[in-house]
């Protein structure tokens, strides 16, 4: 027996509870892992408390990240023992996740644990630093450097938005930081931001084009914030959109596009292939300063999770849950 969160909607009636579980509820897979550390992410607390259709087959485990050691493989590249890291696949939203204390998985979807990170800090890190890293690689592949001015940073207290601040500043790079929190500036300073705004600045409807500023911006908000930032990067610069915080919608113009000469790159983490996710991580390890993941991090347990997945959709939470499973 193992335990796990499970969402099922018997009727229309939508739940999550923490419940016991039994290995004949483990899904297909050809790798079964003893999990030991998970986390919740934003699109964790959709699946949590149904305010979106993340999850899409009943019953399942939610999570989409997990951290843990091989139990059982007939995958060639794991045998008992290794330590694996998942994140995105599908996992958490069609095939059971990793909010529980054993997940079953194809062996295709994990990567090797980076030597020097712990589950713990694998988790802290989690799809939003993951996601962070893609947006930091983008923008250095497209030749952005710190000489070439201000990075923007929205959504900044949260997940995302901690890890590309802590990324960014180790680089070298000038970052204003964009929340909604500003009690939260010094937090947000103390991870290597130069200068904290208020998100009301970039949130409601804006010009075509504003005065350059941006050398690049990692958005995690979208809506009228990822128009307001494309409409203020500067000639050729670049913008990395990986988040909908404020909505789905992007209510610009073309003309930062075609008179500025910005890029506009969209990350997904959820199906990137396996090497780029392997570069992320090896990149991770390598730059994210341990005592910065550590001061964003909070540890709960998957009974906390409950109710934590609320307090997320609201935006209440700063940086990075990590899930004690076996809490």
């Amino acid at each position: 027996m193992y335990k796990a969160l499970l969402v099922d909607k018997p009727g229309d009636v939508y739940r999550c509870t923490l419940s016991e579980l039994d290995e004949d509820n483990l899904p297909e897979g050809n790798v079964t892992v003893r999990v030991k550390w998970s986390t919740i992410n934003y699109k964790d607390g959709l699946a949590i408390t149904g305010k979106s259709p993340v999850v899409r087959k009943f019953p399942l485990v939610p999570g989409i990240d997990f951290a843990g050691v091989v139990e059982d493989s007939s995958h060639p590249d794991y045998k008992p023992g290794d330590r694996v890291v998942l994140n995105g696949w599908g996992v958490g939203e069609t095939h059971s996740g990793g909010l529980a204390q054993k997940a079953r998985v194809n062996g295709d979807w994990l990567i090797p644990m980076p030597p020097a990170l712990t589950g713990r800090q694998a988790m802290a890190i989690g799809t939003a630093g993951y996601t962070a890293m893609l947006c930091v690689q983008a923008l250095l592949r497209h030749g952005v450097k710190p000489a070439d001015g201000e990075v923007l940073v929205t959504g900044a207290s949260g997940g995302v938005g901690s890890v590309a601040i802590a990324l960014l500043s180790q680089r070298g790079f000038r970052v204003v930081a964009s929340t909604g929190k500003l009690d939260e500036a010094e937090y947000l300073k103390r991870l290597g931001a130069a200068e904290v705004v208020d998100r009301a600045t970039l949130s409601a409807p804006g010009k075509p084009l504003a005065r350059e500023r941006w050398a690049a911006v990692v958005d995690a908000v979208g809506s009228h914030t990822l128009a307001n930032a494309c409409a203020a990067t500067k000639y050729s610069g670049a913008v990395a959109a990986c988040g909908l915080a404020q909505g789905m919608d992007f209510p610009a113009s073309v003309a930062p596009f075609i008179l500025r000469g910005i890029t506009l790159y969209g990350i997904d983490s959820v199906m990137a292939p396996k090497p780029r996710r392997v570069a992320a991580w090896q990149a991770l390890a390598a730059e994210l300063d341990p005592a910065k993941l550590d001061a964003i991090t909070h540890e709960i347990t998957l009974a906390d999770a409950l109710s934590a997945a609320p307090d997320i959709l609201a935006g209440k939470i700063r940086g990075r849950l990590v899930v004690n499973v076996n809490a």
